[in-house]
């Protein structure tokens, strides 16, 4: 078995949501408020082909191995319930908790103290993540998916949480950050931004919902557990 690392992510509290120098920030990403955040472990990439594979090595169908074999890069066309297939054989290989991590607890560990648009400042440069345009919409990153770890880790040590794929989180898509916002039935709330975006689309407090079942070739995840 092979078991994706972790980092241990510290308990706190932040800022959720979008900063208000924000220009793109829309009502998904509002209104910005404090949450505490307990103490767990995330993966410090996404889950790769490598990882994917010694699950997935002997199904059939739709869990098998990825189109692309390359161990490094992120799983792709992966859907919620495939994710959640995943990390049932985790759990059951293990004896640990394993889950999809909340998008409050993947918010707090992308921004790793930081309160700017992006956790390195105001511009996210294409040495810092792989995305594809600028903001022009002038190609400038290499347009297809890097192996996770090519670009700098952020403060606490997590790499690829901006760019390369989106990841799907364990929280039901709502289109507010309000206490009682109304959740929507089959959606489920991916972060992060992807290989064929923009900067735009890989802040810290950008969020999407998408149907359950999707997959695409820029949709992946990464594990969580404990908190």
């Amino acid at each position: 078995m092979i078991v994706p690392p972790t980092i241990v992510v510290p308990c706190g509290s932040f800022f959720l949501g979008a900063v208000s120098s924000d220009k793109y920030a829309d009502a998904a990403e509002l209104p910005r408020r404090r949450v505490e955040v307990g103490s767990f472990e995330m993966g410090i990439h996404p889950v790769t082909n490598l990882e994917w594979a010694a699950f997935a090595s002997g199904l059939q169908g739709d869990l098998s191995l990825p189109v692309t074999n390359d161990p490094k890069l992120p799983v792709t066309n992966v859907s919620w319930h495939d994710a959640q297939a995943y990390l049932a054989w985790l759990r059951c290989g293990t004896g640990k908790s394993w889950r999809l991590p909340t998008e409050i607890e993947w918010e707090y560990a992308c921004r790793a103290g930081s309160e700017t648009l992006f956790p390195q400042g105001e511009d996210l440069s294409p040495i810092d993540a792989n995305f594809l345009y600028d903001e022009s919409l002038e190609r400038i990153g290499p347009g297809h998916l890097t192996p996770v770890g090519f670009y700098p880790s952020n403060a606490w040590g997590f790499h690829d949480l901006l760019g390369n794929v989106n990841e799907w989180t364990s929280s039901p898509w709502t289109r507010s950050h309000e206490l009682l916002a109304t959740i929507v039935p089959g959606l489920f709330t991916i972060r992060g931004g992807s290989w064929d975006g923009l900067p735009r689309l890989l802040r810290p407090s950008w969020r999407d919902g998408l149907a359950e079942t999707t997959r695409s070739d820029h949709l992946g995840f990464r594990v969580a557990r404990g908190g």
